[in-house]
C-alpha cells in the first residue's frame, strides 16, 4: 500500500496536484473490537461518539481492508450506515457480491471458482485418489469444500476425511483435537488445506512431526504457510504445493523494498517495529537492549521468514485496490472540476457515498499492463501459479514455481507441472500414491466394492480375451480379432492360423487312411471284374456291385477335400462331392436290396416280378436317386454356396480357417436325403435278411447299414459340439469309417470266398449245396 501511494503521488497524470495519504487501524477477530476500530476511524481519536467527527484534518473516504469475509461483514454493518465504500483484498466471497446485502463492498480478488478444478487436475496428474480435506469453519470454506467434492466425484477422486478447524482453538486443544486422530489413522498421504490464515494458525503449534511428515499438503497462498519466528514445527510443511493467484511483476517494487528505511519515514511506527524485529536491532540509541540498526540495512538481505521480496498475490490485490480508488477519485475530480475546496482544501467537497458511481464503472491498466475492472462487480476468474514450499536446515525457506493452471487455456493445455522441479516431503523422495487400496497391476482391472467409495476396490483379473497393459484400469480392453492375450493378460499376441493340414500328424494319418482304403476298394473292384463270370459276382446284380465299389472308392477320396487350407474350390466341392458319392453308394445298396426281394418273388409261379429280374430297373433307380441329390447340390451352389471363412472366436489362440457351409438348410438337406436312403436300405434289407436265396446279401447289407447309420447318428452331436480342425477331422473320420463299414460288411466275405475258397464259387458246388 505504501508503494502504491508513493507511486501515485509521483504520477503527474493521475490525481495531479493532489497527494494521497492513508490511516492504519487494527482489525481484530472480534466483532466488538472491529466495530470499535471502525468507530474510532469515523469519529476521531479518543472516546468514540457516533455521528460526530473530532478530526480537523482530512478524513479518509474509502476503507481498504477485509482480509477475511468476517471482517468485511463486521465493518460493513457500520460503514453501510454512512455508505462508505469498502474495497476488500481478501479471498473472493460470492456472499459479498450480493448488491442488496452489501452494496458498498467491492472485491478486488479474482473469483476462485477454478481452484477446485486446478487442485483436482493436480491430484489426477499424480494419481492421488484418496485425499483428506481440512478447512476453516466459515461459509466461503463450506462452498469451496462443496465445489471441490463435486469436482472430485466427477473425476473419481475420493474424500478420505473432512475436518473443520474452528477459530480460537488453544494450543492444548489443538494437540488433542480430532484432527490429529484423523491424520494418525488415515492412510491418505495428501491433505488439502483451505481457509483463512487466522483460523488455520493453530496448525503451526502441532508438536507431532511424524504425523505430518508423511503427508503432502496442498493449499492456496491465502493461507500464509511461510515460517514465522519461533514456529519451529512449520518444517512439517516442507514440500507443500501452493496455488497462488497469478500476478504480473510490478516495475520498481523490488527497488522500493531495497531502499525503504525507517529513517526516511520516522512516523511509520509499523515499519520501525518490523525493522527492529527483523534485523534484531533498535533504531534509536538507548532504546531496547540490542545494537543500533545500521543505516545501510536493506530488506533484500532478509530471509523469506521475514519478507518475500516478490509481490505476493494478496499484496498485488492491495496494490490494485489503491489504484482503483485513485482512478475513481481522478474520474470524480474531472467531472467535478468546477467544485473546488475552500481555502484550506479540506475534503475538496468530496463525500464517500458520491464515490460509488465511479468505483462501479472504473477500469484501468495497472503498471504491469493488466486490465483491472470493477464494473458491475464482474470479477475475472483467477489463474494460478503452483509454488513448491521448500525449507532448509539453516532455517531458510523458498517458494519455487513448479507449474501453473490457466483456466482460459485450450483443453489439455490449461495444466502444466514440472514434476522434476518439485521437492517432495522429506520422507517421500519421489511422488507417492495416495489411495484407498493397492494398485491394480497390469492384467487386472478395478472392481468397485459394493457399498464403498469408488476409490475402494478389488483387483479382478481381466476376462477371457481381454488385457490391461496399465495400472488401475477401470476396464480391460479386447484384443483385435487376429490377436489373443498372453497368459498374464498384459499383451496381445498374434493368433496362429489353424486348419487340418497335410503336414500335421492327424491330417497325414487321415489322408493316408483315405488313400489306402480307396486303393483297397479299387483292388476289390479289380477282383470282381476279374471274376465277373463267377456265381458270387453275378449274384445280386454285378453292375450294381461295380457302381457301389466305384462310388466307395470315390467316397474315400472325397475326404481329401476336407484336408488342407480351405479354398474356394475345395469349399465348393467337399460337401457336394461327398453328398453325391454317398448318394450313389447308398442308392446302389438300396437297389441291391430291392434286387434280392425281386429275385425271391420271381421264384414263385406266375409272379410278375420275373420281368424285373435282369432288367436295367435297379440302375435306373440309382440314377434317379442320384439326380435328386445332384439337384439339391446345384440349388445349394446357386443360392448360398459354401465359401472360405476365418473363425476368430472359437479358439482364443488361433484363427481357424474353415469352410462356411453357406446355407445350413441345404447342408442338412443333403445329409437328410442320404439318411433317408440309408434308412430305406436298412429297412428293406432287415425285412429280407432271412429270404432263402443263394448268396443272399441282405444279411450283409443289414449289418453294413447298421454300421453306417450308427456312425452318422454319432456324427451329428459330435459335429455340433466341436470347432475348427477337430470338427473337420470328425467329418473325415465319419466318411472313412462309414465307407469302410460298407466295404467290409458287403464285399470282404465275398472276396474271402473268391480268393480263399474258390471251390465254393462254382455252379456245381451250388447245385450240391443249395442252402450254402
Amino acid at each position: 500500500m505504501m508503494f502504491a501511494v508513493e507511486e501515485i503521488n509521483r504520477n503527474t497524470k493521475l490525481l495531479p496536484n493532489i497527494t494521497l495519504g492513508f490511516h492504519i487501524f487494527n482489525a481484530y477477530h472480534n466483532d466488538e473490537r472491529t466495530l470499535e476500530s471502525a468507530l474510532v476511524w469515523l469519529s476521531g481519536q479518543g472516546p468514540t461518539i457516533p455521528n460526530y467527527s473530532c478530526e480537523k484534518q482530512s478524513k479518509s473516504i474509502v476503507v481498504i481492508g477485509g482480509a477475511t469475509s468476517e471482517l468485511t461483514v463486521s465493518m460493513g454493518t457500520l460503514l453501510e450506515l454512512y455508505r462508505i465504500p469498502q474495497v476488500t483484498y481478501g479471498l473472493f466471497d460470492p456472499l459479498l457480491n450480493d448488491p442488496v446485502q452489501f452494496p458498498s463492498v467491492y472485491q478486488m480478488a479474482s473469483k476462485d471458482t477454478s481452484l477446485p478444478l486446478a487442485m483436482v487436475r493436480l491430484m489426477l496428474h499424480f494419481k492421488w485418489t484418496w485425499v483428506g480435506l481440512v478447512a476453516s469453519d466459515d461459509s466461503r470454506s463450506e462452498k469451496f469444500l462443496r465445489d471441490l467434492q463435486e469436482e472430485m466425484v466427477r473425476n473419481d477422486v475420493c474424500v478420505a476425511f473432512i475436518h473443520k478447524i474452528f477459530t480460537g482453538l488453544t494450543e492444548d486443544e489443538c494437540h488433542h483435537s480430532d484432527f490429529l486422530k484423523k491424520l494418525w489413522y488415515s492412510i491418505a498421504r495428501v491433505i488439502v488445506i483451505y481457509g483463512n490464515t487466522d483460523t488455520l494458525l493453530t496448525l503451526r503449534f502441532i508438536e507431532v512431526p511424524h504425523t505430518l511428515l508423511y503427508r503432502m499438503w496442498i493449499t492456496s497462498s491465502h493461507w500464509d504457510i511461510a515460517k514465522k519466528p519461533g514456529y519451529i514445527y512449520f518444517d512439517n510443511f516442507h514440500g507443500a504445493l501452493i496455488f497462488a493467484d497469478q500476478t504480473s511483476k510490478i516495475p520498481g517494487f523490488k527497488h522500493f523494498l531495497k531502499t525503504i528505511n525507517p529513517a526516511k519515514d520516522p512516523e511509520n511506527i509499523f515499519l520501525q517495529n518490523f525493522w527492529n524485529s527483523a534485523f534484531g536491532c533498535t533504531s534509536t540509541i538507548g532504546k531496547g537492549d540490542g545494537a543500533v540498526c545500521s543505516p545501510n540495512a536493506s530488506l533484500d538481505t532478509l530471509r523469506l521468514t521475514y519478507l518475500d521480496m516478490t509481490m505476493s498475490d494478496q499484496s498485488y490485490t492491495v496494490y490494485s485496490a489503491v489504484y482503483a480508488v485513485a482512478w475513481a477519485l481522478h474520474e470524480m475530480f474531472l467531472v467535478r472540476s468546477e467544485m473546488q475546496s475552500n481555502s484550506n482544501g479540506n475534503n475538496l467537497g468530496i463525500y464517500p457515498w458520491k464515490l460509488h458511481s465511479f468505483l462501479k464503472n472504473i477500469q484501468f491498466n495497472n503498471s504491469a499492463g493488466n486490465l483491472v475492472v470493477l464494473a458491475e462487480k464482474k470479477n475475472s476468474v483467477a489463474n494460478y501459479d503452483i509454488l513448491n514450499y521448500v525449507t532448509f536446515g539453516n532455517d531458510t525457506e523458498v517458494l519455487v514455481k513448479v507449474g501453473e493452471f490457466v483456466s482460459e487455456a485450450p483443453l489439455g493445455q490449461e495444466f502444466i507441472i514440472q514434476e522434476k522441479a518439485i521437492v517432495w516431503p522429506r520422507t517421500w523422495g519421489e511422488p507417492l500414491p495416495s489411495r484407498c487400496d493397492k494398485v491394480c497391476s497390469p492384467g487386472f482391472h478395478i472392481k468397485v466394492q459394493e457399498g464403498k467409495p469408488v476409490c475402494c476396490f478389488d483387483c479382478a483379473p481381466c476376462p477371457q480375451g481381454q488385457i490391461s497393459n496399465q495400472t488401475d484400469r477401470d476396464q480391460c480392453m479386447k484384443c483385435p480379432e487376429d490377436q489373443y492375450p498372453n497368459r498374464e493378460r498384459i499383451h496381445c499376441l498374434p493368433k496362429r492360423v489353424a486348419f487340418l493340414a497335410y503336414e500335421e500328424t492327424l491330417g497325414m494319418a487321415l489322408a493316408s487312411i483315405a488313400a489306402s482304403f480307396s486303393l483297397l476298394t479299387a483292388l476289390v473292384l479289380w477282383v470282381f471284374v476279374k471274376h465277373r463270370d463267377t456265381p458270387i459276382v453275378k449274384a445280386n446284380n454285378r453292375d450294381l456291385s461295380y457302381i457301389l465299389l466305384l462310388s466307395l472308392s470315390l467316397c474315400f477320396l472325397c475326404s481329401l477335400f476336407f484336408i488342407g487350407r480351405p479354398t474356394t474350390t475345395n469349399c465348393l466341392l467337399r460337401q457336394t462331392t461327398f453328398g453325391v458319392m454317398f448318394t450313389v453308394a447308398v442308392s446302389s445298396i438300396l437297389a441291391k436290396t430291392i434286387t434280392v426281394v425281386l429275385a425271391f418273388r420271381a421264384t414263385r409261379p406266375g409272379s410278375r416280378s420275373r420281368r424285373w429280374v435282369g432288367s436295367r430297373a435297379p440302375i435306373y433307380l440309382v440314377v434317379f436317386c442320384t439326380i435328386i441329390q445332384v439337384s439339391l447340390c446345384i440349388m445349394w451352389l446357386f443360392l448360398s454356396p459354401p465359401f472360405p471363412d476365418a473363425d476368430t472366436h472359437s479358439d482364443p489362440e488361433h484363427i481357424i480357417l474353415e469352410c462356411n457351409e453357406g446355407s445350413l438348410i441345404a447342408f442338412y438337406s443333403v445329409l437328410g436325403y442320404i439318411a433317408f436312403l440309408a434308412l430305406g436300405s436298412f429297412t428293406v434289407a432287415f425285412l429280407a435278411r432271412n429270404l432263402p436265396d443263394t448268396f443272399n446279401e441282405a444279411k450283409f447289407i443289414t449289418f453294413s447299414m447298421l454300421v453306417f447309420c450308427s456312425v452318422w447318428i454319432s456324427f451329428l452331436p459330435t459335429y455340433q459340439s466341436t470347432k475348427g480342425k477337430v470338427m473337420v477331422a470328425v467329418e473325415v473320420f465319419s466318411i472313412l469309417s462309414s465307407s469302410a463299414g460298407l466295404l467290409g460288411c458287403i464285399f470282404i466275405p465275398k472276396c474271402y470266398v473268391i480268393l480263399v475258397q474258390p471251390q465254393k464259387n462254382t455252379k456245381k458246388f451250388l447245385k450240391n449245396n443249395p442252402n450254402s
